[in-house]
């Protein structure tokens, strides 16, 4: 068995510093999900803390290093990239070494957006995209009490921990 963790965190911009009214109706990428934001993320890809903290999780059960290094942000290859396809990436490296997914607990740290009716919904892509059932993912959300830069609505993270175990036993 392997565990491995993650852990990531954009800020957040203006949707008038995005090129657009600040009334606008924009939505956010997490777990996979579109999320109603009133401010959009900042990131070379689509910026899904949830996956990127998951994709750390699952490189470092594996023991190879974090998500900068297979997905670097200076590569124009990914540049908007759907990080759903990242998390593939990812999978694909846990197929190669004969694992497979035990269990993975996510917990997205937030003041905002409101996540809840979303968790359901993210729980199934991140499921599918794992190659499991959907009763082994968990997505769970926190505030900070509106401490720090997350507190002050600056932006978000996630944390991620993954198990995977070897299909030879």
């Amino acid at each position: 068995m392997r565990i491995g963790s993650g852990f990531d965190a954009h800020k957040f911009a203006d949707v008038s510093e995005q090129g657009g009214p600040s009334d606008a109706g924009i939505s956010i990428k997490l777990g996979g999900v579109s999320v109603p934001s009133e401010q959009a993320i900042l990131a070379h890809s689509d910026g899904d803390v949830i996956l990127h903290a998951l994709c750390d999780a699952i490189l470092g059960a594996l023991a190879l290093g974090d998500i900068g290094r297979h997905f670097p942000d200076d590569d124009e290859a990914f540049k908007d990239i759907d990080s759903r396809a990242l998390l593939r990436s990812c999978v694909e490296m846990i197929n190669q070494r004969n694992m497979a997914v035990v269990n993975a607990d996510i917990t997205l740290i937030a003041e905002a957006p409101r996540v809840a009716k979303y968790v359901d919904a993210m729980c199934a892509v991140i499921a599918e995209d794992l190659g499991t059932s959907k009763d082994r993912v968990n997505v769970k959300a926190t505030t900070t009490e509106k401490m720090g830069f997350i507190g002050r609505k600056e932006g978000v993270a996630a944390q991620a921990v993954i198990l995977l175990d070897s299909h030879d036993q």
